[in-house]
């Protein structure tokens, strides 16, 4: 059933034609980038949220997010950017890290909210699905990259890495884990359910549904997969008191998160209805 995961090995680019280089790492991400939006898109207009405010939100978030992704990956790998500052740009070969594309995308769309009048745990609910499904999808672009995998193994859908993709000491091993998979799969799992609690929910303020709750959950459920994967991920990060930062980070996360959520379930439910 895994012969294709022994046996195939993937190349990062798809076509060439003469100068121009179609990549796996950059045609998944446009693509997951694609189906994302029509999924906030198709939410949106359910809650009857005027298209192009939505739109607009999308598009500042994804540029936002993934400035925010390069240049965590760039500060955590500075030394070896600052011999090649050329390297900074080729966005090609891989280098988005979740974390920082969190973050930057989460501090664009509170500018963006208030300059819209849009709440701002609104629009998180609102955009959780088309964010998980974008991710499920551009993960595989980490696969085409031999990037991103985990330990040896002997599982039966471990995968091959190249020698030149694998860290040093491991020249003996044969399979890696692929954690780009696992996070795929846990991020399908999510967005079939927030998506469908969307489709069940009332409109978020008009007493139904507490604005937030999605976003804190997705935060608290996102953090604790990737806290799984990055216990057996093999790749170089910053290493704070012996621990990963990733795992430090995802754990920080999920905490707030569930500090925050109880914080919320505290309160009454908003009566204020969705701007227009």
């Amino acid at each position: 059933m895994f012969d294709f995961l022994h046996t195939f090995h993937p190349s990062p680019i798809l076509a060439a034609f003469g100068p121009f280089i179609i990549r796996w790492y950059g045609l998944l991400f446009a693509v997951g980038s694609i189906v994302g939006i029509l999924i906030i898109r198709s939410l949106a207009l359910r809650y009857r949220l005027r298209e192009e405010t939505i739109l607009g939100l999308c598009f500042t978030v994804l540029v936002s997010g993934f400035i925010g992704a390069r240049l965590y990956h760039v500060l955590n790998e500075l030394p070896y950017y600052w011999q090649h500052p050329l390297e900074i740009i080729m966005v090609w070969r891989g280098g988005l890290a979740f974390h920082g594309g969190l973050l930057a995308g989460l501090a664009a769309l509170i500018v963006y909210c208030r300059r819209h009048g849009l709440h701002p745990l609104w629009a998180t609910d609102l955009i959780v699905p088309g964010l998980l499904i974008g991710q499920a999808i551009g993960r595989w672009g980490n696969y085409f990259n031999q990037e991103l995998f985990g330990r040896p193994t002997a599982l039966p859908w471990g995968i091959p890495i190249d020698f030149s993709n694998r860290p040093t000491g491991m020249t003996q091993s044969m399979f890696f884990h692929p954690t780009f998979l696992y996070e795929s799969l846990w991020n399908v799992l999510l967005f079939t359910l927030f998506f469908f609690w969307h489709r069940r929910a009332q409109k978020p303020g008009s007493g139904g549904q507490r604005a937030g709750i999605i976003t804190f959950a997705y935060l608290i459920l996102s953090s604790l997969g990737r806290f799984a994967t990055e216990l057996l991920r093999v790749d170089r990060t910053p290493i704070i008191a012996g621990v990963r930062l990733p795992l430090l980070l995802s754990a920080g996360i999920a905490l707030a998160s569930i500090i925050a959520l109880w914080i919320l379930l505290r309160k009454p439910i908003s009566s204020q209805p969705l701007p227009r």
